[in-house]
């Protein structure tokens, strides 16, 4: 067992990729899907091999910095294995196009969603199982990788907390553990800490779908969408879910693992003192679901037809709930909709607006979680600096309170955070660029890359003005796409602390 730890960590990725093949062909030997199962069978035996050898080759291989070998690592993992995952995906569907198959393994890895397959129907379960265990896949790798190499290098979100310098070390309560642990033993430990947590939080969603009356296939798909906030869904979504109500209330409490690390990683990335309910990212995030879901439903009272019938209590409930589920479902960057959303029309007559998805999933859920976007924390580092800096204006000499880590976040934080905010919105910039080079229209090339760059892929579908399909985009627009959901899933300063020159001195 020592020796596959020692391996390069892409290595080993390719090897738990290979694994990962098993599911979706045992699952088609069960519903007797024959062709599936041989398919994803010989790409086990195929890339099982391909992954001895390179094992063998890479065995004696000692990286010189470890921390930038498992950096690349990553990045090669987002950008090499969905070709892996593709391969027996497309001889496997047989009625599509290689660049389709990896288009689509690239949305799934990074927890997007986005699917080019618009029927359905068009893939097996056993192909649409393959969807789901590279998606959940994905956001285990999220997982164990943001507190194993990102909050040690002070990237992902954790650098607005850092007194160091991006990419260099580890600080703040991760001192000790940089100091005295090697990086290989510390992504070992955090993935037989992290992994088991993972596993059994989806294991109970599953069974909890199960009993309220969903397939198993489907409540085993929609388990690991809802914990790795993928969105992949084999039967369109919640919306048509036979759990119904109760499912969606379910799905709802689970919502809480993208919202904050603390839910799950408590004493496991060193943060023992903090107390769940005022994590500033639960808080934060509590604020913006009630502010947004009250302004959902208030608009109705405001700027409805003065002629229109007064709505029911049940229709103002279901309305409720609607606009709460889906509001938390796109910050969290899952992208499911309630199957009341409508409902929260239907009785006013107004549309909602898909600019409010579209900010949510910008914003996105918790560090070191599965959600995408900005993140909630640099979010809350601003708030508190506009705080702090309106204080100043109404009282120049007072002084600002909450202790030495509440200076940072509003001073050094903030800064960092401005810093990212501006990457990502010039990188959004980028991708609609390039995106209307390739044919697509403005407000299509807006949405689609917030959708890529926030790892929303139900954005196109739920947010746009009418839905957005990914198989009719040109596939120099796909490739783009692909680039943007791995800059999205990496974040903008990871791929910057490649080019650190810290990080590649010997």
């Amino acid at each position: 067992m020592q020796w596959v730890l020692k391996l390069p960590f892409f290595v080993i990725l390719m090897g738990l990729g290979a694994l990962a093949m098993l599911l979706p062909a045992s699952h088609a030997a069960v519903v007797e899907d024959f062709t599936t199962m041989r398919v994803f069978f010989y790409g086990f035996i195929l890339f099982s091999v391909l992954t001895l050898l390179i094992g063998l080759t890479t065995s004696g291989y000692a990286p010189s910095n470890i921390a930038r070998s498992q950096l690349t690592g990553l990045l090669a993992a987002f950008t090499v294995l969905p070709i892996m995952f593709a391969v027996p995906f497309y001889e496997a569907v047989q009625t599509t196009t290689f660049l389709n198959a990896w288009f689509e393994m690239v949305s799934s890895f990074t927890t997007t969603g986005a699917s080019v397959y618009d029927s359905l129907g068009r893939l097996t379960p056993s192909q649409h199982l393959w969807r789901s265990t590279v998606g959940w896949l994905g956001g285990l790798l999220v997982w164990v990788t943001a507190v194993s190499i990102f909050a040690p290098m002070n990237l992902g979100g954790f650098e607005v907390r850092a007194t160091a310098a991006i990419g260099k070390g580890a600080t703040g309560t991760f001192n000790q553990i940089g100091a005295i642990a090697d990086p290989s033993e510390r992504m070992v430990r955090f993935t037989m800490a992290l992994t088991p947590v993972y596993m059994g939080l989806t294991l109970t969603l599953w069974i909890g779908l199960m009993i309220l009356g969903e397939m198993p296939y489907v409540a085993l798909a929609h388990a690991m969408a809802v914990l790795s906030t993928s969105g992949i869904t084999p039967v369109g979504g919640l919306y048509y879910a036979a759990s119904g109500f109760l499912g969606e209330a379910l799905v709802f409490v689970f919502f809480v693992f993208a919202l904050s690390r603390l839910t799950f990683s408590r004493g496991v990335s060193g943060e023992h003192h903090r107390t769940f309910w005022r994590d500033p990212e639960f808080v934060t995030a509590t604020v913006l679901i009630g502010l947004v879901t009250a302004v959902l439903f208030l608009r109705h009272f405001a700027f409805a037809p003065a002629d229109l019938a007064p709505a029911s209590v049940s229709q103002m409930l279901a309305a409720i709930w609607g606009a709460l589920f889906t509001v938390t479902s796109f910050l969290t960057t899952t992208g499911f909709e309630s199957r009341f959303w409508d409902r929260a029309t239907d009785w006013s007559l107004l549309s909602t607006p898909g600019l409010f998805l579209i900010g949510l999933a910008l914003i996105g859920g918790g560090v070191a979680t599965t959600a995408g976007g900005v993140k909630l924390l640099r979010i809350y580092a601003l708030f508190r600096h506009l705080e702090r800096e309106q204080e100043r204006l109404l009282s120049p000499s007072s002084v600002g309170g909450g202790g030495r880590e509440a200076r940072r976040i509003r001073k050094q934080g903030a800064y960092i955070s401005w810093i990212f905010f501006m990457l990502f919105a010039l990188s959004l910039t980028a991708v609609m660029l390039l995106l209307s080079l390739t044919g697509v229209q403005f407000e299509t090339s807006m949405v689609l890359s917030v959708a890529a760059l926030s790892t929303t892929g139900p954005l196109a579908v739920v947010a746009a003005e009418s839905p957005i399909s990914y198989a009719g985009l040109p596939d120099a627009a796909k490739m783009i796409l692909a680039g943007a959901m791995v800059l999205g899933r990496l974040e903008t300063l990871a791929i910057i602390a490649l080019f650190n020159p810290e990080i590649w001195r010997r």
